[in-house]
């Protein structure tokens, strides 16, 4: 018997990968997103290759999962693939204390981001 299996979260001729704990903020890190949104999956590894941002190699991890995805399970030339979406989302925050002057204390928020990369075939125009 066993449970069904699951639909497919995204189309036909596409793949996904996500990252749910990327250390560091929502906000930095759709910075680096926002650099490979729309292009070429061969000219967005570039870009995060030689970007100075520190999210960059985070952000190329997941790109690499979603070209290894495309490739292995959905049968996609990986010469076509283009990034679809690159979407951010907020993970967890850490809460940490950290001792100050005259017996007091101050908050620090460590976050962690969520990534979500889809590729998708384009057929040659």
């Amino acid at each position: 018997m066993g449970k069904p299996a699951s639909p497919r979260k995204v189309d036909d001729k596409e793949a996904l990968a996500t990252a749910t704990a990327i250390r560091g903020s929502a906000q930095k890190l759709n910075l680096v997103a926002a650099l490979i949104r729309g292009r070429k999956v061969e000219d967005a590894l570039n870009v995060l290759q030689f970007s100075k941002k520190a999210m960059a190699v985070d952000a190329r991890k997941v790109l690499a999962s979603a070209i290894a995805n495309a490739e292995n399970n959905h049968n996609l030339d990986v010469d076509a693939l283009v990034v679809k979406e690159a979407s951010v989302g907020k993970g967890l925050s850490m809460k940490r204390f950290a001792t100050r002057g005259r017996g007091k204390s101050t908050r620090i928020v460590k976050p962690f981001s969520r990534l979500r990369i889809v590729v998708r075939e384009m057929e040659e125009a």
